[in-house]
Formats: C-alpha cells, sequence, structure tokens
C-alpha cells in the first residue's frame, strides 16, 4: 500500500517538473485533483474496500499526498505568475515620453461659494451648513410666512409631506442661528435650494444662494449698507456702487432692494443693465420684530439685519455668461475657461 502511495508520488513529481505553461499546469492538476476522475480521488474510493484496521493509515497517507500535491501545484503557479510579471517590465519602454491625461478643477459655482464664504470668515461670521430637507417651520413659518402666503404654494416648493420640504432658500438660517446662539449674532450659509421655476437661460429649479444674519444690539439700516458696501466691493472692484431701493419680504421690516452699478458698462447703460446703468444683486431688510420674537431674542433691546443673494446670478456677472444652464449642462469646452 504504501509502495503504490510513493509511486503516486515519483509520477506526480515527474509531471511537475514537465510543466512549462499555464496549460500544463491545469493539465497535472485536473490529472492528480479532479473532483470525480482525479487520481487521488480514484484511489480514496479504494478506502472503502480495505480491511478495516488497514483504512486510517491509508486515508492519512492519502491526504498527506493530497496536501503535497496541492502545495506543490500552488508554488508552481506562483512561479509561473512572479515570471510572466517579470517578462511584461522587462518589455516596457522607460525612455517613452508620457501619456497627457486632464487634470480636474473647481466648478466656478463652487469656487464662488468658497470665496463669499472666506470673505464672511474674514468679517468674524459663523458658516452654518444646514440641511437641503428641510421642515417647513425654518423655512417658512419662523420667517413670518403665514400659512397662505404665495411661496408656501405648492406650485413653487417641492414638498415631501405638510412639514417637510426641499429648501426654497437659505433664509432659514436666521432662525437655526436665532435658535443655537445668543446675541451678538454673526451667521451665514451657502448652498443649493430648490423651486418649481422653468429650466431658462435666467431661472433653474436648481440654484445656490448665501444667506447673511447678523443680530446685535444698536443695529441699523447704516451697518447693513456699510456691510454690504464692503462686501461687494470685495467681491467684484472696489469701484462699484450699490444704491437701495424699498422692497418688500415677510421676514424683514423695512426691507430694500440693492443694485449695484453695472459691471459692463460701469453705469453708462447697455443690453445687459437695460440701460438703467444698474443691475439688481441682492434683497435686505432688518430682521422683523416677529421673526425675532418666534425665535427667543428680546425684540426691544437687539435688533439685526438680514439679506440674500444667489450665488449664480453673481457668477453670470462676474463671468459675463448670459444663460444659467450653461453652469449645469457639465460641458467640458464651458467649465475648461474657468
Amino acid at each position: 500500500m504504501s509502495e503504490s502511495i510513493d509511486n503516486l508520488r515519483r509520477l506526480f513529481e515527474e509531471d511537475l517538473a514537465a510543466i512549462d505553461g499555464m496549460e500544463s499546469w491545469k493539465a497535472v492538476r485536473d490529472k492528480y485533483l479532479a473532483r470525480e476522475s482525479g487520481v487521488i480521488t480514484t484511489e480514496l474510493k479504494k478506502l472503502r474496500d480495505l480491511p478495516k484496521e488497514a483504512r486510517p493509515a491509508f486515508g492519512q497517507a492519502m491526504n498527506q499526498l493530497r496536501a503535497l500535491v496541492e502545495k506543490k501545484l500552488q508554488e508552481r503557479l506562483d512561479e509561473a505568475k512572479a515570471a510572466e510579471a517579470s517578462t511584461k517590465l522587462q518589455r516596457i519602454d522607460v525612455t517613452r515620453p508620457g501619456f497627457p491625461f486632464a487634470l480636474g478643477s473647481i466648478h466656478p459655482i463652487k469656487r464662488l461659494q468658497s470665496e463669499i464664504e472666506q470673505i464672511f470668515v474674514s468679517m468674524g461670521f459663523q458658516i452654518f451648513n444646514l440641511p437641503e430637507i428641510e421642515r417647513d417651520y425654518y423655512n417658512f413659518e419662523g420667517l413670518n410666512m403665514p400659512r397662505n402666503h404665495p411661496a408656501r404654494d405648492a406650485q413653487d416648493t417641492f414638498y415631501f409631506d405638510d412639514s417637510v420640504l426641499l429648501r426654497t432658500h437659505c433664509s432659514s438660517v436666521q432662525v437655526h442661528a436665532m435658535e443655537e446662539l445668543k446675541p451678538p449674532i454673526r451667521a451665514i450659509s451657502t448652498g443649493k435650494v430648490y423651486r418649481r421655476d422653468p429650466f431658462d437661460a435666467t431661472h433653474s429649479p436648481m440654484f445656490y444662494q448665501v444667506d447673511v444674519i447678523v443680530i446685535e444690539e444698536g443695529i441699523t439700516m447704516g451697518d447693513l449698507k456699510g456691510m454690504l458696501d464692503v462686501f461687494l466691493k470685495r467681491m467684484f472692484h472696489s469701484d462699484i456702487r450699490m444704491r437701495l431701493r424699498p422692497g418688500f419680504f415677510p421676514f424683514v421690516e423695512p426691507g430694500a432692494e440693492v443694485d449695484i452699478s453695472c459691471i459692463f458698462c460701469s453705469g453708462k447703460g447697455c443690453p445687459t443693465c437695460k440701460q438703467s446703468g444698474w443691475v439688481e444683486i441682492l434683497g435686505a431688510g432688518m430682521v422683523h420684530p416677529k421673526v425675532l420674537r418666534m425665535s427667543g431674542i428680546d425684540d426691544s433691546r437687539y435688533s439685526g439685519f438680514a439679506w440674500g443673494m444667489g450665488i449664480d446670478r453673481v457668477a453670470i456677472l462676474k463671468h459675463g455668461v448670459d444663460d444659467i444652464r450653461l453652469f449645469f449642462e457639465n460641458d467640458l469646452r464651458f467649465l475648461r475657461q474657468f
């Protein structure tokens, strides 16, 4: 019995030495280890025909032979793979020039968003990263927008249910900041907002905004105007002029529409500004006393201002783009210009 196993071992060693490639390696593997027809499997089937006292020694010897075959075949496979890899490396011409590849870059809207945030961080503001899926209270009710307000219409807002929606502006930072911080408060939030707007040259159902709130004792419209003047000059250029017009927003009183002198014609009049010399840029105002009270701020002691602006709108003006859709269509011919 042991002589038969020794003969099998010698035959395997001869077959192993004759392997000269993957095909012959597979042939040897199948010859000895195939599940049904392998030599070792066939020999093990003889186990049931042996006397009971001879079975343990035979089974142990055959299992040792199987382990040896598996080990030797694996070693030979590893050697073959290493030799193949070495051959491939030798075929590489290290003197050839490298292949060019394109480098990505930050999207112009995201770059502008970061630039705006850095301006306000340098002015002592805290950035709030707020959820895009927002509760109705923070998006509308806490900002003095009653249930019958047109902005809450389902035709303008993406609702999940009666109390959860995709935020329509970043003005919710006002309520979040006043709930989480004690005055003095300087906070901003930037990010994507959603409205049921048509997708055309000047509108998009998804766009970017920045909203700002300041709450302190003795804050006036003069402080609002001064901060806006500093921000707009840093955002565009030092010669930019600004004007405030009366405007209405439910969460501020008084409210104002803010225009800047046209950056294309320097206020002389052109098609972009419709010959007026001015371009509307943002909405602003003093935080409504009711909004202060709903957020737990003493409106007899504190006052503040808030304003919001479309980042996409700034990108259009800064880069002279006439169609907002270009920023979202992922056309590399357009994006590589920035």
